[in-house]
């Protein structure tokens, strides 16, 4: 009878949509269209788990998963920081950094946040504003006396413009800024469309904190008491690792295998 049991749960629950919370507009990880590689990530869990895919949207700014995944709306956000303690992650399927982007003629080789160089140049970083604490590059610019050489750029831009995201690497390439600090996904996706003009390496640790992180571990986060969830994903995301790898590399994103990253699913 138990067994019974099990069975129908089981079937029942694979019988369900894959309910993904995402961002509408916020390439490179999705938008409506479903042309992010979360979109295509999510596709590829849905057809190996044998569901169907169902989205719920909304920016994700500050409320998002107190709106879409704790009100039930949603089972799973494709990518979260492995340590974020506002959901229960999965083991991690990448490891990305923060990357500094330039232009090539310019040949900047930034190495630390002591380097003299720094205090001639316009450094375009993401304005995170109140929806989040400052991020590590802004943090450690601010700690090494320039903060007055940051070039703030939305990351949400207003209604209808589109890709915002990608404003700050335009800037770099266009020469209206030096530099910019952004997390790793976003430098390897807009830097693309220039081609060879730019270049892109790692972002500098901070010397003056060396806790302070510039690389991190994604994951796929679901609710805390939704353990038997979370392990059918890591299951799903094994066997699809290799194409799941692929998805990542045609969007370009930067990989690192840095000590600040878990080790990968």
């Amino acid at each position: 009878m138990a067994a019974a049991m099990l069975s129908v749960a089981v079937s029942v629950q694979a019988n369900q949509p894959l309910r993904v919370c995402a961002d509408p507009d916020n390439l490179p990880y999705s938008n409506q269209q479903q042309q992010g590689f979360e979109n295509k990530i999510a596709s590829l869990l849905a057809k190996d788990m044998h569901r169907t895919l169902a989205y719920t949207w909304l920016k994700q700014r500050q409320g998002f998963f107190r709106q879409t995944l704790n009100a039930d709306r949603c089972d799973v956000v494709i990518g979260v920081p492995t340590s974020l303690d506002l959901v229960l992650t999965t083991k991690p399927y990448y490891c990305s950094s923060y990357m500094l982007v330039s232009r090539k003629d310019r040949m900047l080789n930034i190495s630390s946040y002591n380097d003299p160089a720094l205090k001639d140049l316009k450094i375009g970083l993401h304005a995170i504003g109140n929806d989040g604490a400052n991020s590590p590059p802004a943090v450690a610019l601010g700690d090494h006396g320039l903060a007055g050489n940051i070039y703030g750029f939305s990351m949400w831009g207003n209604e209808g413009d589109q890709n915002p995201q990608g404003w700050v690497v335009d800037a770099v390439a266009d020469g209206r800024i030096d530099a910019a600090i952004i997390w790793g996904p976003f430098a390897g996706f807009f830097a693309k469309k220039h081609g060879n003009l730019l270049q892109l390496s790692p972002a500098p640790v901070d010397e003056k904190k060396p806790s302070l992180a510039f690389a991190y571990s994604i994951s796929m986060g679901v609710r805390k008491n939704d353990q038997a969830f979370a392990s059918l994903l890591e299951r799903s995301i094994r066997r699809q690792s290799k194409t799941i790898r692929k998805v990542l590399t045609s969007y370009q994103i930067p990989f690192t295998e840095s000590d600040a990253c878990s080790p990968a699913a």
